[in-house]
């Protein structure tokens, strides 16, 4: 009896541990995330007064890469990436400079046309700042990789205003098919008070329940699970198109200033040719697109382009953003392609993309409730899985560390880096579907080798 007192109290006092230091960590990073958001509003909106704001993004790119590489290069890159690194390799450990860094790098790159997204920063941010608590409060590298965590659920939290998809973003997307369930009291209690500190901060938030009365049928289901396939053919190629201009980029031998100047410059002639839609946050597209107008169809396609351009030549920013673009372009044009509602599956793909690219089902799934309404929701969630399971084993976050493997016919090493898993083998069992397909064929080729010969 004495054991089991025990036992309890001491669970009794790490729950209100971990309950006052994740509200203190979501008050903080709600805080830090509400300046950061305004500041980034009032820069373009000052930017985008000028109609030729983006022949700038050489110059832009130039100062994000000078501003990173002299003050705190861990701030290069996607905000989201360098957490998930930092937390599988140095326990959490992130230099405090990182978040003014952040901050300055991301507001000069979107501000004047760099297609990224504002989630990356928010999660560096947070990050940072429980890193430094963690630092003050002389926690061991355990505890301080679980504040580290509540902080990217409060910073996702905060950006997106989706409370509970934030809180599950934060302990899901560090492993593919794993979740860190130690960490799901102070991610939720971190991501509720951080969305409540920046909600009465004034930052305001896309909520917008479709007017959708889902009757099952067995033709509408089989569409939805055809929508998951493409949208996760859709997070694949983003996956592919940001490794492609990766490969690129170090393939110039050249000093990395002159490429962010390349690739301003690049991105500036794509938009003369094409359109500016395709710079920034692209927020009225996604907007457009989830109300069912027609998008252009090769949307998504330049939106992949255009992001990789910029988080592979100096820009700096977020993923997710982009993400939601490439979903809710893909989900229309989806809709508009084969006679359905193209608001229901602009944001199935929006959530669909952020899935497979991503791998995270669970927190997406949620974000669908949260953004768009519970009845579009168990179709959005079979989406989701769908197109996690279809983009494979790779991801937009290179340092996720895999737990699963999403087929028992597929020969691939469980705790690799995504980043290093170039290749997977194909074993098919006796009495799988592929198995007994497979082996069927070598029977006729063996049959066709025997009448050759017999010739």
């Amino acid at each position: 009896m004495r054991k089991q007192v025990i036992e309890s109290s001491v669970l009794f006092v790490s729950i209100i541990k971990w309950v006052f230091l994740a509200a203190s960590v979501g008050a903080i990073v709600g805080l830090s995330t509400s300046i950061f958001l305004k500041l980034l509003g009032l820069s373009i909106t000052a930017a985008t007064r000028y109609e030729y704001y983006f022949l700038l993004l050489p110059l832009a790119f130039l100062l994000s890469i000078v501003v990173v590489k002299y003050l705190a290069p861990e701030a290069e890159g996607h905000g989201t990436e360098k957490v998930i690194e930092v937390v599988h390799k140095h326990a959490g450990k992130i230099n405090p400079m990182v978040v003014p860094v952040k901050l300055l790098a991301t507001i000069i790159t979107i501000a004047f046309g760099g297609s990224a997204g504002k989630e990356g920063p928010c999660a560096q941010i947070g990050a940072g700042l429980s890193s430094a608590l963690s630092s003050l409060l002389r926690f061991d590298d355990r505890d301080r990789k679980k504040l580290v965590i509540c902080g990217i659920s409060a910073g996702f939290a905060t950006v997106f205003g989706t409370p509970i998809a934030g809180a599950m973003f934060g302990v899901e997307v560090l492993f593919v098919g794993g979740l860190l369930y130690d960490v799901l009291l102070p991610s939720f209690i971190a991501g509720i008070v951080g969305f409540h500190v920046s909600s009465s901060l004034g930052i305001s938030y896309f909520h917008e329940p479709l007017k959708f009365v889902p009757i099952f049928s067995s033709f509408f289901f089989i569409k939805v699970c055809i929508s998951g396939i493409f949208f996760g053919l859709c997070s694949f190629m983003f996956i592919e198109v940001l490794r492609y201009f990766k490969e690129i980029n170090k393939k110039l031998k050249m000093n990395v200033l002159y490429k962010g100047m390349i690739g301003g410059s690049v991105l500036v002639m794509l938009t003369f040719i094409f359109s500016a839609r395709y710079l920034g946050l692209g927020l009225e597209t996604i907007q457009s697109a989830l109300e069912g107008d027609k998008i252009p169809g090769f949307s998504f396609i330049l939106k992949m382009i255009f992001t990789s351009i910029t988080l592979n030549f100096g820009g700096s920013g977020g993923i997710v953003t982009p993400i939601f673009f490439v979903g809710a372009t893909a989900g229309n044009l989806f809709g508009h392609f084969l006679g359905l509602d193209p608001m229901v599956f602009a944001a199935i793909g929006m959530v669909s993309l952020l899935a497979g690219a991503a791998n995270t089902p669970i927190s997406a799934s949620i974000m669908a409730i949260e953004l768009f309404g519970a009845a579009v929701a168990p179709y959005a969630a079979v989406a989701c899985i769908i197109s996690f399971l279809m983009t494979g084993h790779r991801s937009v976050f290179p340092s996720q560390i895999l737990s699963i493997k999403k087929s028992s016919s597929i020969v691939v090493d469980k705790g690799q880096v995504t980043e290093d898993i170039e290749s997977v083998d194909v074993h098919f069992r006796e009495k799988s579907v592929f198995g007994g397909i497979s082996k069927g064929l070598d029977e006729i080729s063996k049959g066709i080798d025997r009448i050759k010969k017999k010739k």
